[in-house]
Parts: structure tokens; C-alpha cells; sequence
């Protein structure tokens, strides 16, 4: 091999490690699936597992609501599905509401999972076309969920009993 194609190829390696441990740097990974889901979702080929997706709507549906985010993790397990996102951030919604109060901790956890699934929808327009579903967009999810972490006069409202869960 020539001087310079050997020149030529370890400049070409070099810099794309260096965009690599770039693209690592901002974006931050928790786990190695992350990394190879980030890395899949830049050149277009990330699938979520739709036996899991499955699997975490039917759960979903029948309100157990930690089983249902264990298989939408299994199906997004690198946080790169927009609708998956919205999922576990409704299934928060779902187990923190209640009549008398709301679990601020279940709802901070909702509105991380769905910044998630904004910051990932295309032009961060995100709408989900489930007739189950109360809420289709994450607009009004994330309202509900800010609303029920937000503390205010109209916690004291009594009428708040006749609430319906979304």
C-alpha cells in the first residue's frame, strides 16, 4: 500500500472517531443500547420491537401501569420512538392521578418521558391516533401533567372530586 492511501485512510479513521466521541459527548448515552440506538436512529435504521409495544399497550389498557413501561423500555430501549415516549408519559399520568391528589413524582417523571417524545417528533408536533386514548397530543398531556405538579387555589376546590382521569 501507497504512503499517502495509508496517510488517507488513518485521517479518514481519525476523524471519524473524533465525530463519534463528538456525537457521544452530546448526546450523553446511559447504556450501550442507547448508544447503538442513537447510533442506528442517525443513519435511519432504528425499529422499536412491535411484539413489546404490543405487549405494553395491552397492559396499558388494562392499568397495570409499571408493566406497561417495562415493555415499552424493552420496545424503545433507546429512547428514540416519539409515540413509545408518549406512552410511558400517559401511563405516569395514569398511575400518579388521583381524586384528591396527584403523586408529583410520577408526574415529574411523566413530563421527562414526554419532553422525550417532543424533542423527538417530527417538528415537534406529536399526535397519537389511539381511540382508547382521552389525550391524542402531547400538548395536552403535558398540560395535564404540568397542571397536576403546579400548586395553586384550585387544589382546594372541592368540585375537583367530579374530575374525570383522562
Amino acid at each position: 500500500m501507497r504512503e499517502a492511501t495509508t496517510r488517507g485512510l488513518g485521517l479518514a479513521f481519525a476523524v471519524a472517531y473524533a465525530v463519534f466521541v463528538g456525537w457521544l459527548f452530546v448526546r450523553q448515552p446511559q447504556t450501550i443500547a442507547q448508544v447503538t440506538g442513537g447510533l442506528s436512529a442517525a443513519i435511519g435504521t432504528y425499529n422499536v420491537d412491535a411484539q413489546a409495544l404490543a405487549d405494553g399497550r395491552r397492559f396499558f389498557r388494562n392499568g397495570q401501569f409499571v408493566e406497561a413501561r417495562l415493555a415499552f423500555a424493552r420496545a424503545d430501549p433507546a429512547l428514540r420512538d416519539a409515540q413509545t415516549q408518549f406512552y410511558i408519559a400517559y401511563s405516569f399520568y395514569r398511575q400518579g392521578w388521583g381524586r384528591l391528589y396527584h403523586d408529583d413524582l410520577l408526574y415529574t417523571e411523566g413530563l421527562a418521558a414526554i419532553d422525550r417524545a417532543l424533542a423527538l417528533a417530527p417538528a415537534g408536533r406529536l399526535v397519537v391516533a389511539d381511540p382508547d386514548l382521552m389525550m391524542h397530543t402531547a400538548e395536552e398531556l403535558k398540560a395535564e401533567l404540568e397542571a397536576g405538579v403546579r400548586r395553586d387555589a384550585s387544589d382546594f376546590n372541592p368540585l375537583r372530586l367530579l374530575e374525570v382521569r383522562k
